[in-house]
């Protein structure tokens, strides 16, 4: 089914970072789905700067099967800068984000077409289960989610990632928002709309390893609750100001003690240095949480590009004379 970049019904957009070992069965899983589909279809890998063979694999196919579409960002600019990239380059009527891990299974992208003719506008993807992952990870991803739910004015679904289909007015209001710190799940929740959920057991990687590590996940959620929330911003005038309170409390107490001349009044250095180490301790945090805030606007006022594309392969092509290769590509 070769498609045609003026009647594109379906983008598949897929971030791709050092995944050569499952994309041989990402790819056939691909073309049955694509084959199945009511429309022409492109399915648009977005390499983030990876160091495998991926972007030979993925170059190659784009050359010759007219349905996959390369982009070769200059380095790697992180998962969410990639997914809007892909998204940039979609001319899709139904945008579907997903991994290329194959934990977002390929085939439930028939469902979440399905609920999109229901007319609903976004239709995410919520996980029952998260196989292969450990007991840690699972408890810190269901700790975050409830507390973002608490923490932001808008309400992000909980147990949902970036596996989602966007309809096309989503993906143009989308676009209309440039911040730097991308938080890309909870920016389409912002947006409103019609939505909707399908869910699926997420499975275990197919092959190689996660692209999450603690650490990411840690930046992914500050980025999520700084960019969501000023909830940080008031618990540190809360703080600042209870903190305070017990300040002026233990000092009229003291002075109390001292009108009284209570022979336990010890008058020393002690006292001091404990209370001056913590209004200061308390000060450097506040000071802290209130330094990510202007760190971000300073990010957002440089006006820097989200992303440098350095190839592109299958966008300019006369694209009813291309013949699909894919399978060329399993065997």
């Amino acid at each position: 089914m070769a498609a045609n970049s003026r009647s594109i019904r379906y983008s598949l957009v897929i971030p791709v970072f050092n995944e050569e070992a499952v994309l041989p069965v990402l790819l056939r899983r691909l073309d049955q789905v694509m084959f199945r589909l009511d429309g022409p279809a492109e399915a648009i890998f977005v390499d983030d700067g990876s160091s495998d063979s991926s972007s030979i694999v993925l170059r190659a196919l784009a050359a010759r099967d007219s349905r996959f579409r390369y982009i070769g960002l200059s380095r790697n600019f992180g998962h969410q800068i990639a997914i809007t990239a892909g998204m940039d380059a979609a001319q899709g009527d139904a945008i579907i984000v997903m991994d290329a891990d194959l934990q977002d299974p390929p085939e439930v992208i028939e469902q979440l077409i399905a609920k999109w003719k229901e007319g609903n506008d976004i239709v995410h993807a919520r996980r029952l289960s998260r196989e292969g992952e450990s007991r840690f990870k699972r408890a810190t991803a269901h700790l975050f989610y409830r507390l973002l739910g608490r923490m932001s004015s808008v309400g992000i679904p909980a147990d949902v990632g970036d596996f989602r289909l966007i309809d096309r007015k989503v993906l143009e209001a989308l676009r209309q928002m440039p911040e730097q710190d991308r938080f890309v799940r909870g920016m389409i929740a912002w947006l409103g709309f019609r939505q909707a959920e399908v869910a699926f057991h997420r499975l275990e990687r197919a092959a190689g390893e996660t692209k999450y590590p603690l650490f990411k996940m840690v930046r992914l959620a500050v980025n999520a609750a700084l960019g969501f929330s000023d909830l940080p911003l008031r618990l540190a005038i809360w703080c600042g100001l209870t903190v305070s309170g017990l300040a002026l409390l233990y000092g009229g107490w003291v002075v109390l003690l001292w009108l009284g001349k209570d022979s336990h009044l010890v008058t020393g250095w002690s006292s001091t240095i404990v209370v001056v180490s913590l209004l200061c301790g308390i000060n450097m945090l506040m000071t802290g949480i209130v330094g990510l805030y202007v760190g971000r606007i300073h990010a957002e006022v440089k006006r820097r590009p989200l992303y440098v594309v350095q190839a592109r392969v299958g966008f300019d092509r006369d694209e009813t004379a291309a013949t699909p290769a894919i399978h060329a590509v399993n065997e």
